[in-house]
């Protein structure tokens, strides 16, 4: 039997999502089509987000030699976002200061790659105490083996390895949120 059940559970108001490093530069070298459906499905995530009142926090990996955020998701991850040279965001002060500015004890993670940046993400937010939601399709590798491998290791580290619909889902509660509607047409829209 799980000694934590609690770690499995989304609430909307704990919460805190997160985008890893999805740039103009790096998008080239992901395999197209797992790209493109990750893409939208971390749009779909920043929609939900959005209506539940869930903080976002985009974070850049040396932005100079990578570019920016992809223009597909810049506009809407143009809140708070964070530069790095650090491959896990938790070695950048300046995403440590913005993430406790959230007060979110639990943090959704999205990006790229899976068992670089995202994974050594995953681990710094765990050894901090944070409830990890690792989202499997919402994460992407150049290669399917690191891919596996760091949602494996995520998954071993303790972090809850999830889907998108479970993650907004579970922030719903129960079908009658106010904002219901609202997310499960973005859910159907999903291709």
């Amino acid at each position: 039997m799980l000694s934590n059940l609690g770690r499995f559970k989304l609430d909307a108001e704990k919460a805190v999502l997160v985008v890893i490093d999805v740039q103009e530069r790096l998008v080239s070298a992901m395999p197209q089509e797992i790209y493109l459906r990750m893409r939208d499905t971390i749009g779909m995530l920043i929609d939900g987000a959005k209506l539940l009142g869930v903080p976002l926090l985009t974070t850049e990996q040396y932005p100079k030699g990578l570019g920016h955020t992809v223009p597909e998701l810049a506009e809407a991850c143009s809140g708070t976002i964070v530069e790095k040279v650090s491959f896990g965001c938790c070695g950048e002060p300046g995403f440590m200061a913005a993430l406790k500015q959230t007060g979110c004890s639990q943090v959704i993670v999205t990006g790229m790659e899976a068992h670089v940046c995202v994974y050594q993400t995953v681990l710094g937010l765990l050894e901090d105490g944070y409830n990890v939601h690792l989202v499997r399709d919402a994460v992407c590798s150049r290669f399917t083996p690191d891919y596996l491998s760091g949602i494996y290791n995520a998954s071993q580290a303790r972090a809850v390895v999830t889907t998108a619909e479970t993650v907004l889902f579970q922030m719903l509660q129960k079908s009658t949120h106010e904002q219901f509607k609202a997310v499960s047409k973005l859910i159907k829209g999903r291709s």
